[in-house]
């Protein structure tokens, strides 16, 4: 159990060490729906080493869409632009919430985006 714990200690620091590199490419914003508040890293990729192309600047309110709260609508439209960044966590994260919807316009966004076009297909389940 030391040994989980040591090495969780350890990619928090390593989290927080690429903090200010994240807030500075965020512009100090949520990089899913541009809030202001609370913002912290998500892990987009947790079992992998932690890099600025695994990680996004989220608000509370993306973070919990990002670990599975369902969001309506409008929250959803919020986070439609971030499926454009060149930020695999900022961009598959995003689609990854907005594949879990039924809004009509979901699937076209996805597909129109400059996601890898391997990871979309996993995303749509094509």
């Amino acid at each position: 159990m030391a040994k989980g714990y040591q090495a969780n200690r350890e990619r928090l620091e390593q989290i927080g060490l690429l903090g200010k590199a994240l807030a500075k490419r965020a512009g100090f914003a949520c990089e899913w729906c541009e809030g202001k508040d609370d913002l912290r890293p998500w892990d987009y990729r947790p079992d992998d080493d932690p890099s600025e192309e695994t990680l996004a600047l989220l608000c509370g309110r993306c973070r919990a869409l990002a670990e599975g709260r369902r969001g309506d609508a409008h929250e959803l439209r919020g986070i439609r632009n971030a499926l454009w960044s060149q930020v695999p966590a900022v961009a598959e994260g995003a689609a990854r919430v907005l594949a879990t919807s039924r809004e009509p316009w979901v699937r076209e966004a996805i597909e129109e985006s400059l996601i890898d076009e391997t990871v979309k297909a996993e995303i749509l389940g094509t």
